[in-house]
């Protein structure tokens, strides 16, 4: 019972928070929201090419497997 309190304490009620908290939160909210979308652009937009070269350097080739870059699962 005790660890429901606490992941319940956790998530922000909005209704209780002051409006500069609000506002803060949301843009907070938003800007990550903005990045994961960013990340999620250029994870597909990598997984589209034949070729990847960094600094001339290629790191992926259609032939040959990714070399210098990995996914990482987020939970």
């Amino acid at each position: 019972m005790k660890l429901q309190n606490k992941k319940q304490s956790k998530k922000p009620n909005l209704l209780e928070l002051s409006n500069p908290e609000r506002v803060q939160l949301v843009k907070k909210a938003r800007e990550q929201l903005k990045q994961t979308i960013i990340e999620a652009k250029l994870w597909q937009s990598l997984l589209e090419v034949e070729n990847l070269a960094v600094n001339g350097t290629t790191v992926y080739d259609d032939k040959q497997p990714l070399q210098g870059f990995y996914l990482e699962n987020k939970v």
